[in-house]
């Protein structure tokens, strides 16, 4: 079996997973981008702001933004001012996304099986043991 770059295969795996997540969140007017990272979050952490999404979720300013309005605009999410500052806003889930979130989990769920699928279970245990290793030394760089 040929040898393949790590970093060539984590890109392809993202890639695929990607392309599987968008057809499938699509019908809800979930986009890609990681879309669903943000709104997951969010519905776990109402109240959470746009800087401690971009923070927890290891994305750039512009990404954050860009996902935040575009649930917003699909009726997702809504913005709350700060009381605490008035330059920041406060980022809770509607009604909508409340109803939605049991789809999202079994959305979620079923690509994180299917990704695992050919694994054991002691195989997918050492995976994730690698790959959180393997992020945690970027997380350091």
């Amino acid at each position: 079996m040929k040898k393949e770059p790590l970093g060539k295969l984590i890109s392809y795996v993202h890639r695929q997973n990607s392309k599987i997540l968008t057809k499938a969140l699509s019908p809800y007017g979930i986009g890609s981008g990681g879309q669903h990272s943000f709104l997951k979050t969010i519905l776990i952490s109402p109240g959470v702001t746009q800087d401690q999404l971009t923070q927890q979720l290891k994305f750039d300013k512009a990404t954050t933004a860009r996902s935040v309005k575009q649930l917003e605009q699909s009726g997702y999410i809504e913005r709350r001012p700060d009381p605490n500052d008035r330059r920041s806003h406060l980022l809770y889930p509607t009604l909508k996304a409340e109803q939605f979130h049991p789809t999202l989990k079994k959305i979620l769920q079923q690509t994180n099986e299917n990704l695992a699928s050919n694994l054991s279970s002691d195989e997918e245990e050492q995976l994730m043991l690698l790959l959180q290793k393997v992020s945690r030394q970027l997380a350091e760089d």
